[in-house]
């Protein structure tokens, strides 16, 4: 079973930029697909961005498109999301998933972004 934690969070001013991380272990990290989805305060869960297993395809949801990027390097077992052009609407708790049958997820970070 793998195991997830992330890093990276913080406090940003808005147009700026930030670099979560997720270090995976305890599994066959590169037969993952791996994602990056986020929660705000009284809001439900929701999907941010994808990485096949090999690295190759990727798919962002519409609110981040053009300013998030989703990478991993399976040498690492680590996942990435580059966030650059931050607004204070992508203030939330940033978790990340792997998937293989079922889901697993890290313990999550907090990113704020300030007006």
């Amino acid at each position: 079973q793998v195991q997830l934690v992330e890093s990276g969070g913080g406090l940003v001013q808005a147009g700026g930029s930030l670099r979560l991380s997720c270090a995976a272990s305890g599994g066959t990290f590169s037969s993952y697909a791996m994602g990056w989805f986020r929660q705000a305060p009284g809001k439900d869960r929701e999907f941010v961005a994808r990485i096949s297993w090999s690295g190759v395809t990727t798919y962002n949801a519409d609110s981040v498109k053009g300013r998030f990027t989703i990478s991993r390097d399976n040498a690492k077992n680590t996942v990435y999301l580059q966030m650059n052009s931050l607004k204070p609407e992508d203030t939330a708790v940033y978790y990340c998933n792997a998937q293989r049958g079922k889901d697993y997820w890290g313990q999550g970070t907090q990113v704020t972004v300030s007006s």
